[in-house]
């Protein structure tokens, strides 16, 4: 064994390497006692599951914890496979709109002394590449403090298995034709990146939520007065059950919001607003969100069959404009909840929208025609997520 030590000028932090002329092809876990000065963790093991894009996707939080005294620059991660190769690599462009220090969204490619963040990742894998057992992340960093020849370094660690529990296959939330899948998986940051600290824990529910929303044949989300919910499409459509399953809770009593503006004062009890939870079983619920005041046709206890009418698309609770938040979760509770994956078994991809979720911002916010590109003919995945900024039709 070899060691050495540099220290970090910044609070005098000492940090051993042990074995430094280790093989970094292999990247095994270490099996002695060694410093780590950046701490790796996986909370909420990855589960594949399949993309619209016919792709097997990861969908994960890498949690880094700078202890040190000194301001650490992250330069590059690797994702590793069980057996040391790497699957993904991402580099410091990538990490820098990845990376979210903890309590705030913007991000950033540095680790500030003391401070810890979560690196969001996404990995698409291949259709010909095995879903690895196991991942390991080997990052490259850079400490401005430390003595000259001793400031770049690496850290080998976060080592998770894969949760290889089936993706639930459901039917779609959804009757009809132009539905956008909005903030939708896997790298749209409303959703995806929304973790929480709730109940002494941190908690991603929404991990794989959409907001549904939906154009006309202009390509319009609302025409009319931008105030009134009766001017957007979505309005009033049917939202329905995805599969034979169990009312887990309901929650009937706020009044619809004003479109176009977030409203103010929302506690987090009113944050779904009206909303419905199916338990559909092993250990797995459906939230429908921001539902209309009186119009939910299903109560508590009572068991509904796939396709049956559970409410009608609102504007309650957080909620800027009319639509249907949909997300699967491993508890009936929508915010202390790990957000799960599910594959929608049939439906079609009719186009996608250009320009992203700034473009729909725009089209939300104006009314005006959303640019989209049409698929012709369309796309017909089985048994998939419907991934970001897709235009979805559903059976009728």
């Amino acid at each position: 064994m070899r060691k050495f030590t540099f220290l970090l000028s910044v609070g005098l932090f000492a940090l051993t390497i042990l074995n430094v002329a280790k093989s970094h092809a292999a990247a095994p876990l270490p099996q002695s006692e060694a410093m780590t000065p950046i701490l790796l963790e996986v909370q909420d093991a990855p589960v594949p599951f399949n993309g619209s894009d016919g792709k097997t996707h990861l969908v994960y939080e890498l949690r880094m914890i700078n202890f040190t005294s000194a301001n650490v620059a992250v330069k590059q991660v690797e994702v590793l496979s069980g057996n040391g190769q790497p699957i993904a690599t991402l580099d410091a462009a990538q990490i820098a709109s990845r990376l979210q220090p903890f309590g705030k969204r913007e991000s950033t490619s540095e680790l500030t002394s003391g401070a810890g963040a979560q690196l969001f990742l996404h990995i698409t894998l291949p259709n010909a590449q095995a879903v690895p057992v196991k991942l390991l992340h080997r990052l490259q960093l850079h400490a401005d403090a430390a003595p000259p020849g001793q400031q770049d370094f690496s850290e080998t660690g976060g080592e998770i298995a894969v949760d290889f529990q089936q993706a639930a296959v459901i039917g779609p939330p959804l009757r009809g034709t132009g539905y956008i899948s909005a903030d939708s998986c896997c790298d749209a940051t409303r959703h995806t990146r929304a973790a929480l600290p709730v109940n002494g824990r941190v908690w991603l529910a929404q991990r794989f939520a959409v907001d549904w929303e939906q154009i006309d044949d202009q390509g319009r989300i609302f025409h009319g007065p931008q105030d009134k919910d009766e001017s957007y499409n979505i309005y009033g459509k049917e939202a329905i059950a995805v599969a034979d399953s169990k009312v887990a809770s309901v929650t009937d009593k706020y009044p619809s919001q004003t479109p176009g503006r977030y409203p103010t004062n929302i506690s987090i009890e009113e944050a779904d607003g009206n909303s419905v939870v199916l338990d559909l079983g092993h250990g797995r619920y459906a939230l429908y969100a921001h539902l209309q005041q009186g119009k939910i046709r299903v109560h508590a206890g009572e068991v509904v069959k796939r396709g049956q009418v559970i409410g009608l698309v609102g504007n309650s609770g957080n909620s800027l404009v009319p639509h249907l938040h949909f997300h699967v979760m491993s508890t009936p509770t929508p915010l202390a909840s790990n957000g799960l994956p599910y594959e929608i078994d049939s439906f079609q991809v009719t186009g996608a929208t250009q320009g992203g979720t700034e473009a729909f911002d725009t089209a939300e916010s104006k009314g005006t025609s959303l640019p989209m590109k049409a698929f012709s003919p369309p796309l017909t995945p089985r048994n998939a997520l419907p991934l970001d900024q897709l235009i979805i039709s559903f059976a009728p």
